[in-house]
């Protein structure tokens, strides 16, 4: 009989083939949003079919189980922190879960997911949401089927959302959203009625998509991204693939007439891609070397966005160089005007251009409306509706067209249900992590950004969050890091000094 030990090796061996797979599949994934023909979608989710299958073959074999038979309860797994405790942990969830999905139900999601992409892609391009109707109408049916399987004790949407972050629940995550609007919905009110504006127009001149290529890259080498190991493409919808050490891929979409749009969204991409950096290579394929959760990735990506991409001290080296690559576009512009514009909060139907305090509501909107596909209360073919409906009730906004409407997001093609909470989630995670850097560097982290130094905080942030990988579950990492559970304060705080500053409320 094999010792606990020898388990322990052949389990980690056993995951980390898996691990090489399913980064075969990250990179036909990348390729399929961004060089793939069209046409090649076919194809492409039969290939994705099979390496789902393959992956969910290897990782629900009976030896899987029979390993962690052998561990759990042995001496290797004592220290509840242990690499060992913390990888036959979430290898355990894993495997459960695995266990539950039928094959066939793996094979079907990744082929149809690869199709509704496609299809949603062709979709938002022509503003055309019959297009992509009959599709999202498979995929709902395939994640309730998926809910149905895995199981759940409150909510069919609970069985999805664990999957991004585990332990949390459909029910936990709207308590603390409604304490967030509480205090958000007023603060929001204010803003907009102060009747102070920014000069806006500062941001919409002409920005050639070669120099912002060009800036965008410096700005995300100087904040940590290592281009030795990724790279930075064009896609329909921003997103990072971390395939694995030395290799990570960021995309962004360029809008030459808005420079918000590529900047920050590739300040977003950076940050998730220092997070999949950041993750120790010598646990790569096991918990101990994979990301936290998603609303801790999102921790990062918004982190850098905001916290730091939106704060003057960035600005301070950062626009002198933004005034030599745009000269035209910035000729008399000042920094206070272009820190004014860059912070402007403005109802808006496009979320991954909305503010950072009216962007939460896009998420709780899409949280509700996600809910309601799974239980069958809105059918896939009202979605268009009901969607302006809440955007006019909740941001006081009439959506134009479905493509910048219920078309603008890739995540319901992808068939990511579960998955938009991580962002509001992430926005509350980034605000508490920076408030603990700055106390714990000091509180001259805005002295050092204004020099340009961003190294610091990076390795604060590789120490305590990156380099962690899976040690801790989601909620307790936030507590471990910062001694207090996950909470919306220092969310409304920031944001907060943010509307005295610009709109003196």
């Amino acid at each position: 009989m094999p010792t606990a030990a020898d388990a322990y090796a052949d389990l980690v061996g056993r995951v980390k083939e898996a691990a090489l797979l399913n980064s075969c599949g990250a990179v036909l994934g990348w390729d399929e949003r961004t060089y793939m023909p069209r046409q090649g979608s076919s194809l492409r989710g039969e290939q994705m079919a099979l390496l789902a299958r393959l992956a969910h073959q290897m990782m629900t074999d009976e030896h899987i189980g029979a390993n962690l038979a052998a561990v759990e309860g042995s001496p290797l797994v004592a220290d509840p922190d242990a690499d060992a405790a913390a990888n036959v942990r979430e290898i355990r969830r894993a495997y459960d879960r695995a266990r539950k999905l039928p094959k066939e139900l793996v094979e079907e999601l990744a082929r149809t997911t690869i199709r509704a992409q496609g299809a949603w892609q062709e979709a938002r391009q022509n503003n055309d949401f019959a297009t992509f109707r009959p599709w999202l109408e498979k995929v709902v049916a395939l994640k309730r089927q998926e809910a149905d399987a895995v199981g759940y004790r409150d909510h069919p949407y609970d069985a999805l959302l664990d999957e991004y972050e585990p332990g949390a629940t459909a029910r936990e995550i709207r308590s603390v959203f409604v304490a967030l609007a509480a205090e958000l919905v007023p603060l929001i009110e204010a803003v907009t009625g102060s009747g102070r504006q920014p000069r806006h127009n500062v941001l919409e001149r002409d920005y050639p998509v070669d120099l912002q290529k060009v800036f965008s890259q410096e700005a995300a080498a100087a904040i940590g991204f290592d281009f030795q190991a990724g790279r930075l493409d064009v896609t329909t919808h921003p997103f990072c693939s971390g395939v694995g050490p030395g290799d990570c891929r960021l995309t962004t979409r360029y809008n030459p007439r808005f420079f918000n749009e590529a900047f920050f969204g590739t300040l977003h991409e950076a940050g998730h891609g220092i997070y999949e950096q950041g993750l120790d290579p010598e646990h790569f394929g096991t918990p101990r070397g994979s990301a936290c959760s998603l609303g801790i990735h999102e921790s990062q990506s918004r982190l850098w966005e905001n916290q730091v991409g939106r704060g003057q001290p960035f600005w301070e080296p950062f626009f002198p160089r933004a005034r030599q690559v745009f000269p035209a576009a910035l000729a008399g512009v000042a920094l206070d005007d272009w820190m004014f514009a860059v912070n402007e909060v403005k109802r808006s139907f496009i979320r991954v251009e909305a503010d950072e305090a009216t962007y939460n509501l896009h998420i709780m909107l899409r949280f509700d409306l996600e809910q309601q596909l799974l239980t069958g209360t809105l059918k896939p073919a009202d979605v268009p509706a009901e969607w302006n409906r809440r955007m006019k009730a909740d941001l006081g906004v009439d959506v134009p067209t479905d493509a910048k409407g219920c078309l603008q997001d890739t995540h319901w093609g992808s068939g990511l249900f579960g998955y938009f909470p991580t962002y509001s989630l992430g926005n509350m995670y980034s605000a508490q992590y920076f408030e603990k850097a700055q106390h714990d560097l000091g509180g001259d982290l805005d002295a050092m950004f204004a020099r340009g130094e961003f190294a610091p905080l990076l390795k604060w942030l590789q120490t305590n969050i990156h380099l962690q990988g899976m040690r801790f579950a989601p909620r307790e990492l936030v507590k471990h890091v910062t001694g207090s559970d996950l909470s919306p304060e220092p969310l409304l705080r920031h944001l907060t000094r943010k509307a005295q500053e610009y709109y003196g409320v």
